[in-house]
């Protein structure tokens, strides 16, 4: 077994011992093909140890980097880490493009989810003759982090806000990568990001802090599945810091995350990571000691300055030569990379079990069939008046910003081809479909000179220009994506505008770029002018030094950006109203099709959290006059995250949620609209009301902040679990059978359809807070009209375990568990009562070494790092900060409290029941001159006896490590 890091260690001694032990085996040739690291007959073990032996130290060394360099003399081939693979092999070209993430994971099926993933593979493995440039087989997906908070800019890159369901859906994605044999990998899928990353704000800078339980029972449950089922072959360490650690030196990717899993794990930063420990987190002096530092935590190759390996192997090599490494750890991290090429086939003949997949299968017909259904599945309905489904027999109007496009996301494949809502339900009638985008059409006239802003005509566009033109190449249809930005569409050529660093030109066919330079915002001056603020993504970076508003900059009229007081003031002309183009489009109709949403570039991306999650006001505003226009309209919503609907899911008859779900998007709305799929995705999100539900999106503490499913106790718009059908379902009793439950589902409606039976428990009593509801089992199930199944959930008294925080392990406590099966996690159809005899929770012994971050609740404290390289410490944000050690036995007396201290002076407090209760003790601390520098102080207790909440209090700016009361 090799389960752990020192397990894996081999010397260089013992690989030339075991090739000398090969004997006739080894050939007189290095690149000869019976060399026996290219043997697929020898254990995968061997075959590294092989390679491994044969290398330099500059050649192994040079495999630590992102880009490894061929090795001629042993013909091997470069190799790179690193395809992105999210929902569809990405920037290599045209490709199937599968619903979002988020999309994937609505459709609460993991053998669907199985079959995107191998499609992936296999798309993935068909670019392999060609070796494109940003190629590989080391596939950095899926994202697993927990959608705790519904404004994260990533959103759409993840599964669920729960553990289990994550775990479940990452895993099926991840087996369809590798193809489901550890040994022989279709591809080699890294799960991202680790830990704890869900703000994008600072990504770098700030610190998600995690109590012990917090870390245990939510954030490391959704990453350990994958690994632990070898459906995923490594972690990619993400920027932010844990707990004042930076992530890419966080020792749980050795410590832990390898723990999970017998196989070689090949462990990534994320791009720039390594230099962010000596820049913007300034952990390290050098980059020596950082790339060190990363290496002995768990990091094997290093994405960093792009292809350029150079800064990264020099590092290394000076940390070798001063000292920080040793060989022995590059030797360990070399291996963990090799391992993974052996068992991807590299050194197979003809490239091993997959090594024949070709470009065939990229968007090929099954793909396409696989992509229409997971946009069918993933589809949410979230309100049904009767409304639904539609008459193929009717007439119909297809209106909206999104009616009759797809938007592709950062991390999106390019489309083959594109089916929008419109195309799918023109293909579903056979005819053709009213249709407007509901968007304004304007021109800006400089009520200065009066000429008009200009684009150009042609396909490149131009330089917006003011001119005295007035027709087609002076209008722009405007698209509201809330918070006040927009996007102007040239009339002249469909391509939107943006800024390119000198000019501003219309040459996009949608807002696109890492710095998304397409979006504007009109600002309404008191005089009723507007001007015209550009608003890219790059004018949020704190390097950015320019003006905002655009102004006339040379004698030709050409717009540049300028400052406040040299902007031009236009009138905004409404050359055509988008509502009252929309309103005449859908009168008369028999049904009115709205689909509104968001641009996944824009409304919240990687770098970029949402400030809001409303649908833009003018969509809301187009909605409503819709409405009103036709009452029989129902109401599409396309974007990526739970949106506060407002007055909207109130008034319409009938709303589906859909993600951005790929080429197929309009197929499957299309054949959920008019009733040829029956809508059976489910909420991996709580729905919110309103952003006022929700604290800081710093706050990673679901469990004192009461966030997601788990412990929210107010009144979600929609809650987790949720989905309607166009059927209804009767369940039966609860029945235990010897792996958990069994229960009766019955199909009382007239139509086919998907029911999602979703078992939760509850710990009726505990020492510590426990969920509310907490999902353990879920099966989705095909039921014919009148048709009844008996469905079996799992669940094994070891799922009920929660982390105990005064020993330090899982334990399951005696007592009574309800057990509730139903549709969602608020509608519960059957329950029942399991008694557990388990573990009870002794009460607190303190007497011996406690660690501080062990509390059991806390104020005006943060969660720190202990040391640079391991270790948690709590540290004293304000006077008076508390810690709470819960239900401590201290018997006939404790004498003396010891504490590791480190900061600033001050002093640490005992006392009992609570943060202003009995004083028994106080330690005084002079200080460190580094917050990782430590002493031990102690002082006297008095009356410090019997069974009570035992409090320490600290002054600001102290740090506590451990603790001891005897």
């Amino acid at each position: 077994m090799t389960g752990t890091r020192g397990r894996r260690r081999t010397t260089l001694a013992v690989a030339l011992a075991l090739i000398a032990g090969l004997g006739a085996t080894v050939p007189a040739q290095a690149d000869d093909p019976a060399y026996p690291f290219r043997n697929p007959n020898l254990p995968v073990e061997k075959r590294v140890d092989d390679l491994l032996s044969r290398l330099t130290l500059d050649e192994r060394i040079s495999l630590l980097h992102q880009y490894e360099p061929a090795i001629p003399r042993l013909g091997i081939q470069s190799f790179r880490t690193g395809t992105e693979a999210l929902h569809g092999v990405a920037w290599l070209g045209k490709t199937t493009v599968f619903p979002q993430a988020i999309g994937l994971a609505s459709t609460w099926d993991p053998s669907l989810i199985r079959q995107v993933g191998s499609a992936v593979g296999d798309e993935a493995r068909g670019f392999q003759q060609q070796r494109p440039a940003g190629w590989g087989l080391n596939l950095w997906a899926p994202v697993v982090n927990l959608l705790r908070d519904p404004r994260w800019g990533r959103n759409e890159e993840g599964y669920s806000e729960d553990p289990y369901l994550t775990g479940s859906i990452s895993t099926a994605y991840g087996t369809g990568l590798t193809g489901g044999d550890p040994n022989h990998l279709k591809t080699a899928p890294t799960i991202k990001h680790f830990l704890a990353n869900n703000n994008e704000e600072h990504r770098d800078t700030t610190s998600s802090e995690l109590r012990p339980r917090v870390l245990k029972e939510y954030d490391e449950e959704a990453f350990k599945p994958a690994i632990e089922a070898d459906a995923a072959t490594g972690v990619m360490s993400s920027y932010n810091l844990v707990n004042g650690r930076p992530n890419t030196v966080n020792p749980a990717m050795d410590d832990t995350v390898r723990g999970w899993t017998s196989q070689d794990l090949l462990n990534v930063t994320d791009a720039a990571g390594p230099g962010n420990l000596v820049g913007s987190q300034k952990y390290y002096g050098t980059q020596s000691e950082a790339d060190a530092a990363a290496l002995k935590a768990g990091i094997d190759s290093f994405t960093e300055n792009d292809a350029d390996s150079g800064p990264t192997t020099t590092a290394i090599k000076s940390a070798l030569s001063s000292g920080l490494l040793k060989e022995s750890d590059v030797d360990t991290a070399a291996r963990h990379v090799l391992s993974i090429r052996v068992r991807l086939g590299e050194f197979d003949p003809g490239g091993g079990t997959y090594g024949s997949i070709d470009a065939s299968v990229i968007d090929s017909p099954q793909h396409r069939a696989l992509a229409r259904k997971a946009a069918t599945e993933g589809a949410v309905l979230l309100k049904n008046d009767g409304a639904l489904p539609l008459k193929k027999s009717g007439s119909a109007a297809v209106v909206g910003p999104l009616a009759d496009t797809l938007y592709t996301d950062w991390y999106s494949g390019s489309l083959p081809y594109a089916v929008t809502p419109k195309d799918g339900i023109e293909a579903k009638l056979g005819t053709s479909v009213a249709s407007s985008e509901g968007v304004d059409r304007i021109a800006l006239k400089d009520t200065a000179t009066g000429k008009y802003v200009t684009a150009g005509t042609g396909d490149a566009g131009a330089p917006l220009k003011e001119t005295t033109e007035n027709g087609a190449g002076a209008q722009f249809d405007v698209y509201d994506w809330g918070s006040g930005v927009v996007t102007l569409r040239s009339a002249a050529n469909g391509k939107y505008v943006g800024y390119n660093w000198s000019n501003f030109v219309n040459d996009q066919t949608q807002p696109n770029g890492w710095f998304v330079q397409q979006q504007f915002k009109l600002e309404r001056q008191d005089d009723g002018t507007y001007l015209l603020r550009y608003a890219g993504y790059e004018t949020g970076e704190s390097w950015w030094s320019n003006p905002v508003y655009l102004g006339p900059v040379d004698a030709d009229g050409t717009l540049g950006l300028v400052a406040r007081d040299k902007a031009a003031h236009y009138a905004k002309d409404v050359v055509r109203s988008g509502i009252d183009d929309a309103v005449a489009a859908v009168k008369g109709r028999d049904t009115a099709v709205v689909v509104v949403g968001s641009m996944p570039a824009i409304n919240g991306r990687e770098a970029h959290d949402r400030t809001d999650m409303g649908l833009a006001p003018s969509q809301e505003a187009l909605v409503e006059a819709v409405h009103k226009a036709n009452p029989k309209t129902v109401v599409v919503v396309e974007n990526s995250y739970p949106t506060t609907l407002g007055a909207l899911q109130k008034e319409v008859p009938a709303l589906l949620w859909t993600t951005h779900a790929g080429q197929e998007t309009g197929n499957a709305l299309a054949d959920l609209l008019y009733g040829d799929a029956n809508p059976a995705g489910r909420l991996t999100q709580t729905w919110y009301r309103s952003e006022s539900d929700l604290p800081s999106i710093l706050d990673y503490d679901i469990i004192k902040s009461n966030r997601t499913y788990l412990y929210y106790k107010g009144q979600p718009l929609y809650p987790f679990g949720y989905g309607l059908s166009y059927t209804t379902f009767r369940y039966g009793g609860l029945q235990r059978v010897p792996d958990g439950y069994a229960v009766k589902v019955a199909n009382t409606g007239r139509r086919a359809g998907d029911e999602v039976v979703q078992l939760y428990v509850h710990q009726r009593e505990s020492r510590d807070k426990q969920p509310l509801k907490q999902l353990k089992a879920y099966a989705r199930v095909s039921l014919k009209p009148g048709e009844t199944k008996t469905v079996r959930l799992k669940l094994r008294e070891a799922d009920l375990a929660h982390w105990d925080v005064t020993r330090s392990k899982w334990v399951v406590e005696t007592g009574t568990y309800d057990v509730m099966v139903g549709a969602s996690s608020t509608d519960i159809r059957a329950r029942t009562s399991l008694g557990v005899r388990g573990e009870t929770i002794p009460p607190r012994d303190l007497s011996g070494v406690t660690r501080a971050e062990n509390f059991d609740d806390y104020s005006a404290t943060s969660l720190v790092d202990e040391s640079k390289a391991s270790g948690t410490a709590v540290s004293a944000s304000a006077d008076g900060a508390w810690l709470k050690f819960a239900d401590t036995r201290l018997g006939s007396g404790a004498s003396a409290v010891t504490a590791r201290l480190a900061g600033a002076a001050g002093t640490l407090e005992v006392r009992l029941g609570s943060p202003t209760g009995r004083l028994v003790g106080t330690a005084h601390f002079d200080g460190t001159s580094s917050p990782y520098t430590y002493d031990t102080v102690t002082a006297a207790l008095t009356g410090a006896r019997g069974r009570a909440d035992v409090y320490l209090v600290l002054s600001k700016g102290l740090r506590l490590s451990t603790f001891t009361l005897r």
